[in-house]
């Protein structure tokens, strides 16, 4: 059985890592570099750094702040933030990115995923899709609203070679009350690639129940790991003696 995934979030503005609730509210919580070697020691499966501002801003991701972060990890790192071209990808990519994160790149043209995935396989693109009411697409952070809907958008992207879907409901985002699990298990049963849950975590039992009811492939978190509610060795072991399949 395919062991499932902890995966920490460093959200990240003007080279700090911030958290926000529903996307907005946005506080500084610490340093990107010394979060990222935390996490790594504590057992994390990956880390994915997302540059919450750069679409929004119209700039590309700090190349060198990924470069920083990849060399003092040896974990899996996706990274997402202003990737709008085959360059962006290579860039990051170059830079010590395992993979890149399209999301508002990707619905404005979704060859993107296309080319990327052509260019340097399936298993480095995952696209990141944040929804309102579990169903409306947005962009930009969560700032615009698109005429797309989750499940079709989610099927297109994994056509179009994703090899993973991020799925974050804005709904729970920073509320720390749960993930939206109805939706997550129906994602996961429409797709045939790995869907990492986004959004709502605030204690164990959250994640236990977005893996197994949930039915997701990883669980991703940032508020709990980053404040020290939840700590990631810990959790693991609390995730085996449920029964998940967790790599410790």
């Amino acid at each position: 059985m395919v062991a499932k995934r902890i995966i920490p979030c460093l959200d990240i503005r003007d080279g700090q890592v911030v958290k926000g609730v529903n996307f907005v509210g946005i506080k500084e919580v610490g340093d990107a570099v010394e979060m990222a070697r935390k996490y790594c020691r504590d057992g994390a499966d990956e880390l994915v750094f997302l540059d919450i501002t750069a679409t929004f801003e119209g700039r590309k991701t700090f190349a060198s702040l990924v470069e920083k972060i990849a060399l003092n990890i040896d974990i899996p790192f996706t990274v997402g933030g202003g990737i709008s071209s085959l360059d962006d990808a290579a860039r990051l990519l170059d830079s010590g990115a395992d993979k890149i994160s399209i999301n508002s790149s990707a619905i404005a043209r979704p060859a993107l995923i296309d080319e990327i995935a052509s260019r340097y396989g399936s298993q480095f693109v995952v696209v990141a899709i944040d929804a309102l009411n579990c169903s409306i697409v947005t962009t930009h952070g969560g700032r615009k609203q698109t005429d797309k809907e989750l499940f079709s958008w989610a099927k297109e992207a994994q056509e179009r070679g994703a090899g993973e879907i991020l799925f974050t409901s804005m709904d729970h985002d920073g509320t720390k009350a749960g993930y939206a699990c109805e939706a997550t298990a129906a994602l996961c049963g429409s797709l045939r690639i790995p869907v990492i849950a986004s959004g709502g975590a605030g204690n164990a039992g959250h994640i236990v129940e977005v893996l197994t009811k949930g039915r997701a492939d990883a669980a991703l978190a940032a508020s709990i790991f980053h404040y020290g509610e939840v700590n990631i060795s810990e959790l693991k072991k609390e995730l085996a003696g449920a029964g998940i399949p967790v790599r410790i």
